[in-house]
């Protein structure tokens, strides 16, 4: 059957929107100009893994997709890693979209696999690593960012046996992770960018609105402490209403969704898609993760590049807080660009529309590009 143009192109409008207000991608295509195409998947499976909360699990499955392959200087370290952290709900695939991949992953772009050795791993709870929905539901261990980035870190060094990172690029709760990195390997990386987070404890309406969330799902019924048969769709409706305006991007969807018609139906395609896909239990650790994030006590002692991107039309990461112009000055080799909102900027999300901030990533490589013999 036709479709006809106006639902295509209410197809194409919903599909813009939602890369603008999702914290992460729930869809990623690949795209073989972004050199995506060549992207191989794995899974290292640490044996009783231990949490911060005493809790163990046999295994931890630990899922990545890799580009490129890895080099190794004259002294047999590597030198041509990047990891790439991926944001709350989303995995190393968000990563393989036009916008991000397409930008960046081609030949001759910034982060070519035919030079770098690109690492997208899922991490503790998300995609296809281990998560509460493979079966434990609540009884899931209640992991944190330490854990998460201490998997990550057990993923590259063991896993794929790499002892050192050219760079470390983190997106929304990939960019809280980054800052953990930096502090707790200080020379494991050449440079970090972090993008689109604060390097502070989660305060605020920035704490309120995921309390919310939590609430929302803990408190229907039909959560079932987390033992429930069918998804609570009343605590999920309200766990997605909140996601959509917490990732929202005012002058994208003003242009995207410009009569109350337009809007109407986007909402009612986005619930019905969110809802779909979403699991509580998993969603709700997922939020649940950043509870004791505060990395504020030792930035100072952070000692690589470190190139931090922030949107001014973030509505997680207000600009009039004024806190990345105090805390960036804690950092050593630290710079912050506040990029100002506009009709290219994609509010919370504009971390993964690459085109945005690309100069600032070629830059960074260029600044710290390893001296001969070192």
């Amino acid at each position: 059957m036709a479709i006809s143009g106006s639902r295509c192109a209410f197809a194409r409008v919903l599909c813009a929107v939602a890369a603008c207000i999702c914290l992460a991608p729930r869809t990623a295509l690949a795209d073989p100009r972004g050199g995506a195409a060549n992207s191989k998947e794995g899974n290292y499976v640490v044996p009783t893994f231990q949490f911060a909360s005493g809790e163990t699990l046999p295994e931890l499955r630990l899922h990545y997709r890799t580009l490129g392959s890895p080099h190794r200087d004259a002294h047999g370290r590597v030198d041509n890693a990047v990891l790439i952290l991926h944001g709350t709900g989303g995995s190393g695939h968000s990563f393989l979209v036009d916008r991000f991949a397409g930008v960046l992953f081609g030949k001759g772009q910034l982060l070519d696999p035919g030079r770098y050795y690109v690492i997208l791993p899922d991490g503790i709870g998300h995609g296809e690593s281990s998560k509460p929905s493979d079966g434990l539901h609540a009884h899931f261990p209640r992991y944190d960012y330490d854990d998460m980035v201490n998997a990550q870190h057990l993923l590259v060094t063991q896993g794929l046996q790499v002892d050192h990172l050219r760079l470390l690029i983190g997106a929304s709760m990939g960019c809280m992770h980054a800052w953990i990195w930096a502090e707790r390997y200080p020379d494991f990386a050449d440079a970090l960018m972090p993008l689109a987070c604060l390097p502070v404890q989660i305060a605020g309406r920035n704490r309120a609105w995921r309390d919310l969330l939590m609430d929302a799902i803990r408190s229907d019924p039909a959560w079932l402490q987390g033992e429930y048969r069918t998804e609570p769709a009343s605590g999920l409706r309200t766990a997605a209403s909140i996601l959509l305006i917490a990732g929202s991007a005012p002058i994208q969807m003003q242009i995207a969704l410009p009569t109350r018609d337009a809007a109407d139906e986007f909402v009612q395609k986005y619930m019905e898609r969110e809802i779909s896909v979403l699991d509580a239990n998993d969603l709700l650790y997922q939020f649940n993760a950043s509870r004791n994030y505060d990395p504020s006590g030792d930035l100072d002692k952070i000692t690589a590049p470190v190139m931090w991107i922030n949107s001014a039309d973030d509505f997680v990461n207000p600009p009039e807080l004024g806190i990345a112009e105090r805390e960036i000055k804690r950092v050593k080799h630290g710079r912050f660009v506040l990029l100002p909102a506009s009709d290219q900027t994609h509010g919370y999300g504009t971390h993964t529309w690459a085109a945005v901030w690309q100069q600032y990533l070629k830059e960074l490589l260029a600044s710290s590009e390893p001296k001969a013999g070192s």
